[in-house]
């Protein structure tokens, strides 16, 4: 899976109008938690969920974005269907958490 990245709100906005299901994964590079987190996100969407695709955020590069989003906390994955913030979750991130709460979504928007 390739690692794409937001970086303008005009970006994340034509992001979210072009995709049905869309993972923002907001951080900074030096976030060791954040650091150590994504591959297993990226592993996760890869595995089970193939049609979202993962979007990178620096917050650090990127303030106007994190703070539209009201994300303040880093690690932060939001993720989004249909345009509306779905699923938001912060700091300490428990992957099968997070794989069941997409897994009801997935199927109702994918299956």
């Amino acid at each position: 899976m390739e690692l794409n990245t937001v970086t303008t709100l005009e970006e994340f906005e034509e992001t979210l109008n072009k995709n049905l299901g869309v993972l923002f994964y907001f951080s900074t590079i030096s976030c060791n938690v954040g650091e150590a987190l994504e591959p297993k996100v990226l592993g996760l969407l890869e595995d089970n969920f193939p049609k979202i695709p993962f979007y990178f955020v620096d917050m650090n590069a990127s303030p106007e974005v994190s703070a539209k989003n009201s994300v303040f906390v880093e690690p932060t994955i939001l993720v989004f269907f249909d345009g509306k913030e779905t699923i938001r979750k912060s700091r300490i991130i428990s992957i099968p958490e997070l794989s069941n709460a997409i897994s009801r979504i997935y199927k109702l928007a994918f299956e």
